[in-house]
């Protein structure tokens, strides 16, 4: 697994697109939204920064990342000469993805703790962690089953639109409405729970077992999402 992680680092700082979107675009959104923290702690909450942050780099580094990466690997054929290896299926993936995966994670993390340093830290660290390690785990899965319907690497750039401005979207509704009104839709929504768990964790003021309760729709939503990919995901182009 280590081997094939350490070429994908390569490959991904050798992609200037995938560079971009994982790198770039996140980190250029979140330093918007930290410069502007007090605007828009005004109009919702610094808990509301914290999630869309983590959603940025959630759908356009991660979710993107990994549907491109998946896409252009079958493309060449090198999903299916890896096959052919000794690696197993499981460690063929958790090779390729862990990358990216430890970029995400790295960058949510800085940026965090930038929002922190300038605004203030959050209530829970630790349900903050919950929020940002279930949200990762959502994305990626989803990533794993959208790569199934993407043919190439171009094709993910329309493939991958629907969840990534989903899921944003998603998590600025909730995330300046709150779950007053429509709790139950925005919690099943993907990405809503998470971003409630996010926000509690930085703004504080919730019951630990409420805040917890949360973490179910969003797991939910990666036991969906890998069953979607173990009967979508392909490792051959489609003849």
């Amino acid at each position: 697994m280590l081997p094939i992680a350490l070429g994908e680092l390569i490959q991904i700082f050798r992609n200037r697109l995938v560079l971009v979107t994982s790198l770039v675009m996140p980190v250029a959104v979140s330093a918007y939204f930290i410069y502007q923290h007090d605007v828009f702690a005004r109009m919702a909450s610094l808990g509301y920064i914290a999630a869309i942050m983590v959603f940025t780099v959630g759908a356009f580094g991660l979710y993107t990342t990994t549907v491109t990466t998946l896409a252009s690997r079958r493309q060449n054929l090198f999903l299916k000469r890896l096959r052919s290896t000794a690696a197993g299926d499981a460690g063929i993936l958790s090779g390729l993805l862990l990358p990216v995966t430890v970029i995400a994670l790295v960058q949510a993390a800085v940026l965090l703790a930038v929002l922190a340093a300038v605004a203030g830290g959050p209530d829970d660290v630790l349900l903050l962690a919950a929020a940002v390690l279930s949200m990762v785990a959502m994305m990626l899965g989803l990533g794993l089953a959208t790569a199934g319907l993407t043919n190439s690497p171009e094709h993910a750039q329309v493939t991958t639109l629907p969840v990534s401005l989903g899921t944003i979207a998603v998590a600025s509704w909730v995330g300046i409405s709150g779950t007053e009104e429509l709790a139950p839709l925005k919690r099943l929504l993907p990405g809503g729970s998470a971003t409630e768990l996010a926000v509690n964790a930085w703004n504080g003021g919730v019951p630990m077992a409420d805040s917890l309760l949360l973490l179910a729709p969003t797991l939910a939503w990666v036991g969906v999402a890998v069953a979607l990919a173990s009967r979508l995901f392909r490792w051959e182009p489609r003849r």
